[in-house]
């Protein structure tokens, strides 16, 4: 398996550095917020230049795309989303950065009375729900009375660039075309398209960009390596396993012979899992 380094020439809005890289500019996040939730926003803040998150040495971390704040208090996380996770991943993962987004407020002093209102936002270019919307919000309702909301202050969006629906403004509508890859006359789809532009002609950008991309690729490196290490060693593992038991039953003088036997294939998954 190996990773390939996109070249720099041809990041898009979709790949996850470029994301970051364009939501760093102030005016295009805070005009993409309020296209997206339909609400003026008089400014943002960055609380972190990278938002890290992890609140115990052995707990699981999240790196969030864009974090920002609103001057409201409300907090915002928008994430590229490009793949979709297998089976109900993606939806759980929400509810992992609302919960990460929470902890990390609280441990700065927050009463959980007081919790800032929030929005996690993904934009995805693929179906999330098969039910042909452009966007989706969720929100904790009562299942016994649906016009009844919780109102904890949290909110949950996904964003849909291969909907189908009629149910987004035109602008919105052309901001998910741009995801898709086509480039509309609308004037925010045409700031963004030029700010790309822009940043690609940065020669310290490009730079920045290969040193993260090689890091990323020895990271992968390493990882297949770890995982190709501890395959072979459980491997090795079973085969000892299956062996003592074989001399032990004193059976057979090979596996071959033994995985015929039913009844010794219920006593090696019994008692070794194989």
């Amino acid at each position: 398996m190996s990773y390939q380094i996109k070249p720099w020439q041809d990041l898009t809005i979709c790949d996850d550095y470029m994301f970051k890289l364009i939501m760093r500019r102030k005016r295009i996040c805070k005009r993409m917020l309020e296209k997206i939730l339909q609400v003026p926003i008089r400014d943002i803040t960055y609380p972190e230049e990278e938002k890290n998150m992890k609140m115990q040495y052995d707990s699981k971390g999240i790196r969030l795309d864009v974090f920002v704040a609103d001057d409201e208090n409300t907090v915002y996380d928008i994430e590229m989303q490009v793949r979709k996770p297998d089976d109900d991943g993606l939806y759980r993962r929400t509810r992992y950065y609302q919960s990460m987004i929470d902890a990390d407020l609280l441990e700065r002093g927050a009463d959980y009375d007081e919790l800032n209102s929030s929005y996690v936002i993904f934009i995805c270019p693929f179906e999330p729900f098969d039910k042909g919307r452009h966007i989706y919000t969720f929100k904790n309702l009562c299942l016994e009375d649906k016009e009844l909301e919780l109102g904890d202050g949290a909110t949950k969006i996904f964003l849909n660039s291969v909907g189908t629906a009629d149910d987004v403004t035109p602008d919105v509508k052309c901001l998910l075309d741009y995801v898709n890859g086509v480039l509309s006359n609308d004037d925010f789809v045409q700031e963004i398209d030029q700010e790309i532009r822009a940043v690609k002609k940065l020669e310290n950008e490009r730079v920045r960009y290969m040193t993260y991309a090689m890091k990323m690729q020895e990271e992968r490196k390493e990882g297949i390596k770890e995982g190709r290490e501890q395959g072979q060693y459980l491997a090795n593992e079973r085969w000892g396993k299956l062996m003592s038991l074989l001399l032990k039953e004193k059976r057979y003088d090979d596996a071959a012979k033994a995985a015929e036997d039913a009844e010794f294939r219920e006593t090696l998954f019994k008692e070794y899992g194989i």
